[in-house]
């Protein structure tokens, strides 16, 4: 997230209305369809939305693989509750109504960090805001588009899961009459009409999208909704689709030349600009030469608090701040902004910056509720999987982060450091989809546990979504709460470097002070009935943990705790070298400890071990650029919410089950 700069959705104005044609017909048709749903507080009828997708698929004379293939794709068949995507997609169809659902004041994380995250070079703030959207793409309003086929009205299409998947399948069958084939029965028929639901503009994006949808035609899904809903789709194993049918979608080719990125994704080239304005101001990245000159350790997960449209405008702006590529929320497609071997400025922590990657994903951290499409998970994957396999990036928490773990590079950076995904980006599946899901590793005696909750069941109560202090909408989450003492009456967990005054932490949706996220590996400090308590930011930490319905599973590995004879070491938020190891013409950097400390009998997570490295990038032209490598050695450790640094001459390293 960006911080303090003019919405991109503020120009997408108030929600309009609009006139169904053949509204009469089409609601004829639909009548018996809708009319023998249950009602919706039936909450035994666990197989009603599966009927719902027969129903549909009969009415609209649409193979049932089909809809159910696009669905799953959409939103996995969830149905949100009727609240929309973060780009406005409302049930199980992601019918987009962006100017209803985003014509609310905006919402972003806290954080006010320098992105650059180097205090060699003052922070620079954009000199204008996004140039304003004069009109919402095709992609972002099918809703209206589906009220005019069905005679649906679009708050039904909004919040009835069964009317919606008949407002699918009424745009499956209009596309399927465009392209100028009939409604057949075979689902390898309808490759075309798959490609143009996605809404995407050009030939690669709606490819990989439709390829994506039969690929899980041909593998079967089976899932239960978050509305507890029993839905399958019957695998087609030797289903081979149409895809001569996309060269009569009429949507342009686009080109990939130029980009980093997998074939399996459609991706382009929308260059970040390095241009030099005023007397030594440049932006808005430094060149560089990696992974020669420096290796490229990890890959930071952000949302770009903004819509497609307008995030892309900023990115084109010098005075602005950079990342490596974006991915879009509706089909997944991805742009590429920055080359790897180049430093964008996005993480807010210059270590950081110097040894990542940055992928910015459309959408918000709530809104109240913001959920990411089936879509955007997969393709954000397939880039990350490749960025990994190419430059040695373990698939771990410890080297995948959160733009919410990176650390602050110094104390007083701290309580600016910024809080995207969320605690609603779902890391379970998220990692399912890398090939590295969340497993125990070890028994009760393992002395880790890494956080893996139910994301769907799992529902804490969070505040200030929409406003200070007000309960948020009920939604799934990837993180649980950290109390003082095994008791949900107890104090949580305070984050001193967050509140140096002292003050107690909060369930705003903004607060990570005691909060511990899936895929996070903590060492285990103590139990207590259904509560498990971990070492965290020099605390005993508890959280609720029943065998009944864990939040964490065991594992084991290695952990750092004080070398012997020592109270406490220093904790550092960056692993920048020692002093001699800077030649004459680079400026020393302090390394500053962080408030916290790591305390005797404590014991902590190992991500990594890392050589301490700098580089030095103040100037436009880059003959002054140096990389600057140390001796002293650290090891990044798992010390809050946000992963942090100690030397490895302060700690002792073993094994967590001793």
């Amino acid at each position: 997230m960006r911080g303090p700069v003019t919405h991109p959705r503020t120009a997408l104005g108030r929600r309009g209305t609009r006139t169904a044609a053949g509204a009469l017909a089409s609601a004829a048709l639909l009548l018996p369809l809708l009319g023998a749903a249950p009602p919706a507080g039936a909450a035994d009828d666990t197989g009603r939305l599966q009927r719902a997708f027969t129903d549909a698929a009969a009415a609209y004379h649409v193979p049932l693989s089909v809809l159910l293939g696009v669905s799953y794709l959409q939103s996995r068949w969830d149905g949100h509750g009727g609240a929309p995507s973060v780009t406005g997609g409302y049930g199980p169809m992601h019918l987009t109504d962006a100017r209803t659902a985003l014509a609310r004041a905006p919402h972003r994380d806290e954080g006010q960090d320098d992105p650059r995250g180097d205090g060699a070079r003052p922070l620079r703030r954009p000199a204008a805001a996004a140039p304003a959207e004069s009109a919402l793409p095709d992609r972002l309003k099918t809703l209206p588009k589906a009220a005019g086929l069905t005679g649906i009205p679009a708050e039904r299409l909004r919040d009835d899961p069964a009317a919606n998947v008949a407002g699918g399948a009424a745009l499956l069958a209009a596309s399927q009459k465009k392209l100028g084939e009939p409604l057949s029965g075979d689902p390898a028929a309808w490759y075309g009409a798959v490609a143009a639901f996605s809404g995407a503009d050009d030939t690669a994006t709606a490819a990989a999208y439709a390829n994506d949808v039969y690929g899980a035609i041909r593998s079967g899904e089976r899932r239960t909704t978050d509305a507890g809903q029993r839905v399958v789709l019957t695998a087609r194993p030797r289903l081979a689709p149409a895809v001569g049918q996309m060269a009569r979608t009429g949507l342009r080719k686009d080109s990939a030349d130029g980009t980093e990125c997998p074939s399996s994704v459609s991706c382009e080239w929308i260059p970040a600009p390095y241009e030099q304005f005023g007397t030594d101001d440049y932006g808005n990245h430094d060149l560089g030469d990696r992974p020669a000159s420096q290796g490229i350790r990890y890959i930071v997960i952000h949302d770009t608090e903004g819509a497609w449209e307008g995030v892309i405008n900023l990115i084109q702006d010098p005075t602005y701040v950079s990342w490596n590529y974006t991915v879009r929320s509706t089909d997944g497609h991805i742009a590429q902004h920055v080359k790897a071997k180049d430093v964008a400025w996005h993480a807010g922590n210059w270590y950081v910056n110097a040894k990542s990657i940055g992928l910015e994903h459309e959408g918000f951290l709530a809104e109240p509720d913001a959920w990411y499409t089936e879509a955007m998970y997969r393709s954000s994957a397939r880039l990350v999987r490749y960025l990994a396999d190419k430059y040695g990036i373990p698939l771990d928490r410890q080297h995948i982060l959160g733009h919410d773990t990176v650390p602050g590079p110094t104390p007083s950076t701290i309580p600016g450091m910024h809080t995207d995904p969320g605690p609603y980006w779902d890391w379970r599946h998220y990692f399912e989809l890398l090939g590295r899901p969340f497993r125990a590793t070890a028994g009760r005696d393992g002395g880790l546990v890494t956080i893996r909750p139910d994301y769907a069941s799992n529902r804490p109560q969070y505040t200030g979504c929409t406003a200070s202090g007000q309960p948020c909408d009920p939604h799934g989450s990837s993180e649980v709460r950290l109390y003082s003492q095994p008791d949900t009456s107890s104090a949580l967990i305070k984050d001193i470097g967050l509140r140096p005054s002292g003050d107690a932490s909060t369930t705003d949706v903004n607060d990570v002070a005691s909060r511990a996220e899936t895929g996070q590996q903590y060492a285990v400090a103590g139990r207590q009935g259904d509560w498990t308590a971990i070492w965290y930011l020099g605390q005993k930490a508890w959280f609720q943990n029943p065998a009944r319905k864990p939040t964490a599973v065991n594992a084991i590995g290695l952990v750092v705790t004080p070398k012997a004879g020592a109270d406490s070491v220093p904790v550092y938020g960056r692993a920048y070298p020692e002093k001699e190891a800077y030649p004459a013409d680079v400026p020393v950097q302090a390394v500053t400890p962080q408030p916290y400390k790591l305390l005797a009998g404590q014991r902590y997570a190992i991500g990594d071990m890392v050589r301490g490295e700098y580089f030095y990038s103040v100037t436009f032209t880059t003959d002054s650029h140096r990389v600057v490598k140390g001796k002293d050695l650290y090891y990044e450790i798992q010390f809050g919410h946000r992963v942090e640094f100690v030397r490895a001459a302060d700690v002792t390293v073993r094994p967590s089950d001793r």
